[in-house]
C-alpha cells in the first residue's frame, strides 16, 4: 500500500494526516503553538514553532507506522492564509510572523488606495485592500520597523516557510499568492507595477508554482529526524480555503463549500478569472490547476456559537445546548440574530459594527436564543450565496463541513435558508484532505483532481430543503439585512464606549 501526508498548517496548530491509497485516514497527529499577542489588535507566531510541531508530529507519526516509510511517497501543505513571514539573505527569520487576523495595517490599507487606486487594484488583484492581506502587513514593517525591512531579501507565508525548512527551496504557489495583493490573479505573475507603485523591491517576491507541482523531497536532516525516506516527494500545496474545496471536491461548476469554523466561509468554484466581483467577495486562484474560486466570509460564525454557549450556557455540552432547537420553529419565535459579534466582513467589510439580538420578549428560551443564533449565522453566510447568484452563478448543491456539519438541525437549516442541496460528507478532513489529495496528484496516482475526489470524498447523507421553510427564511432574511443599516450608527456611536 503507497501512502501520502496531508499538513494542515493552522492558527492556533498544525494537523498531520498519513492517508493510504482510498483515501482513508491512517493515522492523525495535531500539535500547537502560541499565539503572540502583545497589544490589541496584534497577532503573531514564532515561525519556528510552526516547524518544530510539524517535524515532531511527523515523527510521532512515523513511529506509529506499521509500514515501511519508504512506501510514503509524498507530502503536501495546506496553511493559514495571508501571514507574513520575512527573511533575511541568509533566509533567517527577521521578526515573528503577522498573522491573517492581525489589524494593525488601517493606515497601510488606505496608502494602498492612495498610491495605486482602488479600482487599479481590483482590476490586478480583483480584491480590496484589507487588513487582514499580506500587502498591508509588508507595508507595516516598512513604516514601522525600517531596520528590519532594510535586511528583507524575500517573504513567504506560513506554509510556505515549513517546506522550506523540509526541503531547502524556496516557493509560494498560486492560491496563497493571490492573498497577498501583489499578485495578478488572471496573469498568474507578480504585480511589478503595484511593486513600483509603493517603493517595493519586486525581487522580493518568491518564485511561483502550481500547487500539484513537485518542488523537492525532504533533506536528510529531516528524514532523520521524522523518519521519513530521504525520497519522499514534496509538493508545493495550498491556502486553506483552496485545500478545503479540494478535500470537500469542489473541483466543478455548480458546487459550492460552506465552512463553519471559527469563522465561516461560502466558496463557489469558478471555471476562470473573468467575472467581476467589484471586491464584494474575494477572488482568489485555486489549488486546482488553471481554476479559480470565489470566498465571501462572516468573521463571526461557530464563534458566536461559541461565545452564546461561554456566556449563558458554560456548565453543558454543545450536544446538550442544541438538542431542543428542533422544537423551537423555523424563525426562533420573532428573534433574529446578527453575528457581528466581532465586526463582519461579507458583504460589509465594517469594523465597527457589533451583533443583535432583535425581536427579545419574557416568553424566549434559552432554546430560542440557541436556534436564532444558528439561523443568523447561517443567514450571514446566505449574504455570500446571494452575491453568487446575482452574478448569475448557479448554486444547488453545497458541501458542509466543519461545525456546521456536525448537527443534523444546523444541517437541514443550511438546505431551507440557502436553498440547496447540502451535502455532509462520511469523513471531513478539511483542508489536510486537500492538501494529502494535492500531493496523491503530483505522485500521479490519479489523472485528474476530479478523479482523486471521487476515490477518496464519500458522501454520507444529503439534506434537501422543505419548500415551506425555504419561503418563510426568505421573509426571514429580508428581515435580517435591514438589521444592518439599522443598528450601523448605533453601533458607531457606541465605539466610544468599548473597552
Amino acid at each position: 500500500m503507497k501512502y501520502v501526508i496531508g499538513v494542515d498548517l493552522g492558527t492556533s496548530a498544525v494537523k498531520v494526516l498519513l492517508i493510504n491509497q482510498h483515501g482513508e485516514v491512517v493515522k492523525e497527529i495535531s500539535k500547537s503553538y502560541p499565539l503572540i499577542q502583545e497589544k490589541t489588535g496584534y497577532n503573531e507566531q514564532a515561525p519556528n514553532d510552526w516547524v518544530e510541531q510539524t517535524i515532531t508530529a511527523i515523527s510521532e507519526l512515523i513511529k506509529d507506522f506499521e509500514g515501511n516509510p519508504n512506501n510514503i511517497e509524498g507530502i503536501s501543505f495546506s496553511g493559514q492564509m495571508h501571514g507574513l513571514v520575512l527573511l533575511d539573505e541568509n533566509q533567517e527569520v527577521l521578526r515573528n510572523a503577522i498573522l491573517w487576523n492581525d489589524t494593525r495595517t488601517t493606515e497601510e490599507c488606505e496608502e494602498i488606495y492612495e498610491r495605486v487606486g482602488k479600482n487599479h487594484l481590483l482590476d490586478i488583484t480583483k480584491n480590496l485592500a484589507l487588513e487582514g492581506f499580506t500587502l498591508p502587513k509588508i507595508l507595516w514593517v516598512k513604516n514601522n520597523e525600517p531596520d528590519i525591512f532594510n535586511k528583507v531579501q524575500s517573504f513567504v507565508l506560513p506554509k510556505d516557510y515549513v517546506r522550506y525548512k523540509l526541503t531547502g527551496k524556496l516557493h509560494m504557489e498560486y492560491s496563497d499568492a493571490a492573498g497577498t495583493l501583489l499578485l495578478d490573479i488572471t496573469e498568474k505573475a507578480w504585480s511589478k507595477e503595484i511593486c513600483e507603485l509603493l517603493d517595493l523591491n519586486p525581487e522580493i517576491c518568491p518564485p511561483l508554482v502550481g500547487s500539484h507541482k513537485e518542488v523537492g523531497t525532504v533533506t536528510e536532516e529531516i528524514a532523520e529526524a521524522t523518519g521519513l525516506s530521504t525520497l519522499t516527494r514534496v509538493f508545493a500545496g495550498g491556502a486553506d480555503n483552496a485545500c478545503g474545496a479540494i478535500g470537500s471536491g469542489i473541483l466543478e461548476d455548480g458546487k459550492a463549500l460552506a465552512s463553519i469554523g471559527t469563522s465561516g466561509v461560502v466558496l463557489s468554484y469558478e471555471a476562470d478569472g473573468e467575472k467581476v466581483f467589484e471586491g464584494k467577495v474575494h477572488y482568489f486562484n485555486h489549488a486546482a490547476p488553471d481554476v479559480f474560486y470565489t470566498m465571501g466570509v462572516t468573521l463571526a460564525a461557530g464563534y458566536s456559537l461559541s461565545w452564546f454557549k461561554d456566556t449563558f450556557a458554560k456548565e453543558i455540552s454543545f450536544d446538550e445546548l442544541l438538542v431542543d432547537v428542533d422544537s423551537v420553529p423555523v424563525g426562533s419565535n420573532g428573534i433574529i440574530f446578527t453575528p457581528y459579534i466581532v465586526g463582519e466582513r461579507t458583504p460589509h467589510v465594517n469594523a465597527t459594527i457589533r451583533g443583535s439580538f432583535i425581536g427579545m420578549d419574557s416568553s424566549h428560551e434559552r432554546k430560542h436564543f440557541a436556534r436564532a443564533v444558528l439561523e443568523g449565522i447561517t443567514f450571514s453566510l446566505n449574504e455570500s450565496v446571494d452575491i453568487f447568484r446575482e452574478n448569475g452563478k448557479s448554486i444547488d448543491t453545497i458541501v458542509s463541513i466543519g461545525g456546521g456539519a456536525k448537527n443534523e438541525s444546523w444541517l437541514q437549516m443550511q438546505a431551507d435558508i440557502f436553498n440547496a442541496n447540502i451535502i455532509k460528507l462520511q469523513s471531513e478532513q478539511g483542508p489536510g484532505m486537500g492538501a494529502a489529495m494535492l500531493a496523491a496528484y503530483g505522485c500521479g496516482w490519479f489523472n485528474s483532481l476530479k478523479e482523486c475526489a471521487d476515490e477518496f470524498l464519500k458522501e454520507d447523507k444529503v439534506y434537501q430543503p422543505i419548500s415551506e421553510n425555504v419561503e418563510k427564511y426568505k421573509e426571514l432574511f429580508a428581515i435580517y439585512k435591514e438589521v444592518y443599516g439599522k443598528t450601523m450608527d448605533l453601533n458607531k456611536r457606541l465605539v466610544g464606549y468599548r473597552n
